[in-house]
């Protein structure tokens, strides 16, 4: 998966949105104003930070390569994935709404509420 093919999963998803909040050099996705994924637009391996439930980070960082600790984040709760590693496609895809939806379910009851269900097909 290159950066463009992870900005256009993002943005596939309900009320998602991008921007530039930490310069050029950082593309953030969020939904609701709160931050599910970002990704570094220069320099180096292509590689994005996802929210994740701190067992599956775990199980994910044991079976790939590709996912490490999320650089310079909460290392528990975020994961850095090089998008052109050992990480198939649809895996990557599924993290990106896995990290949506937690970020979703931490959202106010009344926010959530005006939010289009997610369906497989949003992914």
């Amino acid at each position: 998966m290159d950066i463009e093919q992870f900005r256009e999963e993002c943005l596939t998803l309900p009320c998602a949105d991008e921007s530039l909040p930490f310069g050029d050099e950082y593309l953030v996705f969020k939904v609701k104003g709160r931050i599910f994924a970002m990704t570094v637009l220069s320099g180096g391996e292509p590689r994005a930070s996802l929210k994740c439930d701190p067992d599956l980070a775990e199980d994910l960082r044991a079976k790939y390569e590709a996912v490490i600790p999320g650089y310079h984040l909460n290392k528990k709760h975020w994961n850095t994935v090089y998008l052109e590693r050992d990480l198939p496609y649809r895996e990557i895809v599924r993290l990106i709404r896995h990290s949506y939806e937690l970020v979703v379910a931490k959202l106010p009851r009344a926010i959530r509420a005006t939010l289009p269900p997610l369906t497989s097909n949003d992914n």
